[in-house]
């Protein structure tokens, strides 16, 4: 692997197989809700990206530097602390929505949700919605 690629890429591993490994029926359960949402909002099938993240769409970038590749529009994986979301167009203007939220923590583009049940989906699918059409609108899609 060169430097500049990627680790974490789209292949075909089973995306039920990784369901499969959530051995925490909540959590499992959990996560089916946030692969419903995301398949609603992306209208993308799943794929799996590395061995742990499920992703929805792809975009392609291209650094100033001349790096470049693709990566999924929006994803999430089960973690052992946390169920995380990956919402690549970041936070920056969704204040309002990650008020209404519920508890979470965020990174540079992921959510970190601890309990679902404690989240307000139409917030979630919200924040979804318009990182998905930031990214569409931004970089090439597929």
């Amino acid at each position: 692997m060169s430097r500049n690629q990627n680790k974490t890429v789209e292949n075909d591993a089973s995306v039920d197989a990784y369901f499969k490994t959530i051995k925490d029926a909540k959590r499992a359960e959990q996560c089916r809700a946030v692969d419903s949402l995301m398949r609603s909002v992306t209208r993308r099938a799943p794929k799996m990206w590395g061995a742990s993240i499920v992703g929805y769409g792809k975009y392609h970038y291209q650094y100033a530097s001349g790096r470049e590749g693709d990566f999924m529009l929006t994803g999430w994986s089960s973690r052992a602390r946390n169920l995380t979301l990956y919402i690549m167009g970041g936070f920056d203007g969704f204040d309002a929505l990650l008020e209404k939220l519920g508890p979470h923590r965020t990174g540079k583009s992921c959510l970190y949700v601890t309990d679902l049940d404690k989240i307000d989906l139409k917030a979630l699918r919200s924040l979804v919605r318009k990182s998905v059409a930031y990214m569409r609108k931004t970089y090439k899609t597929e």
